[in-house]
C-alpha cells in the first residue's frame, strides 16, 4: 500500500506539474507563481514516484512526504479560504479539490508507513518457543 500511495501521489504530482506549466488555467493564481508551482510538482512526482519504486522506501524521507503533503493541504485550504489570491470560482474548487487529494495521499502513505514498520517488527522479533 505505501509503495502504491507514493507512485499515485508522483504521479498525481508530475501531471498537476505539468498541466500548470503547458496549460496554465486562469484560476487566479500569478503566472509566475503558477510556473514555480509546477516546476515544484514535476520535480517533486518524479521524487515521490521514484521513492515508490524502491524495494524498501526510507522511512524519513516517506514522513518528510507525509509531513509535506499535510502541510500543503492546510495551506491551499488556506489559500482558498483567507482569499491569499483573488481566485476565480474554479480557482476556489481547483485548490480545494487538490487539498482533499494531497489529504487523501497523506493518509494513505501514513497506513502503509505503519503497516510496513508493524510487518517489519514482526519480522525481528524472535519466534517464541512452544514446550511440546
Amino acid at each position: 500500500m505505501l509503495k502504491f500511495a507514493l507512485k499515485l501521489d508522483g504521479v498525481a504530482s508530475f501531471t498537476m506539474g505539468v498541466l500548470a506549466l503547458i496549460i496554465r488555467p486562469e484560476i487566479g493564481l500569478p503566472s509566475g507563481f503558477l510556473i514555480g508551482v509546477g516546476v515544484f510538482f514535476v520535480v517533486y512526482g518524479l521524487g515521490v514516484f521514484s521513492l515508490g519504486t524502491r524495494t524498501f522506501p526510507d522511512r524519513r524521507m516517506v514522513l518528510l512526504v507525509i509531513i509535506g503533503n499535510a502541510v500543503w493541504g492546510v495551506d491551499s485550504v488556506l489559500t482558498a479560504e483567507l482569499k491569499w489570491f483573488p481566485l476565480t470560482d474554479a480557482g476556489v474548487g481547483l485548490v480545494l479539490m487538490q487539498a482533499l487529494a494531497v489529504f487523501v495521499f497523506a493518509a494513505l502513505q501514513f497506513v502503509g508507513l505503519r503497516r510496513a514498520a508493524s510487518v517489519s517488527d514482526r519480522g525481528t522479533q524472535p519466534r517464541s518457543q512452544s514446550l511440546a
